[in-house]
């Protein structure tokens, strides 16, 4: 799991805004404790409201609001994926729509590396 995916893990278990240990958030995505740490640090230095330390565990003290469009490369490969299938096919009802919500996602978020059907 990438970095960047896996810290929109951690930041949507701990919406919660219960106390989470890092033992616990390791097991969740799949990673050692000593991440964990590091990627607290890396949150909390991004202006993210992460308080904690090791031993006692770490908390989102505001509540974080998160675009909707924000999806991970796995959502967005699987949309695109699914919107290609469909737009290759000209028999179906959706293959406009299709063809263009690729060009809309292409066009919104370059860095999916998604490309413009065409």
């Amino acid at each position: 799991m990438k970095r960047d995916d896996r810290l929109f893990d951690l930041i949507q278990i701990m919406r919660d805004g219960r106390l989470h240990t890092a033992a616990e958030l390791a097991a969740a995505v799949g990673v050692s404790v000593r991440t964990i740490w590091r990627d607290m640090g890396v949150m909390a230095s991004t202006g993210l409201p992460v308080e904690g330390e090791r031993g006692l565990g770490y908390i989102l003290r505001t509540p974080l609001m998160l675009p909707p469009t924000l999806l991970t490369q796995d959502e967005l490969d699987t949309l695109a994926e699914a919107l290609r299938h469909i737009a290759e096919d000209d028999t179906h009802p959706r293959t406009r729509p299709a063809r263009s919500l690729l060009t809309k996602i292409a066009t919104l978020m370059p860095q999916a590396g998604i490309e413009a059907e065409g």
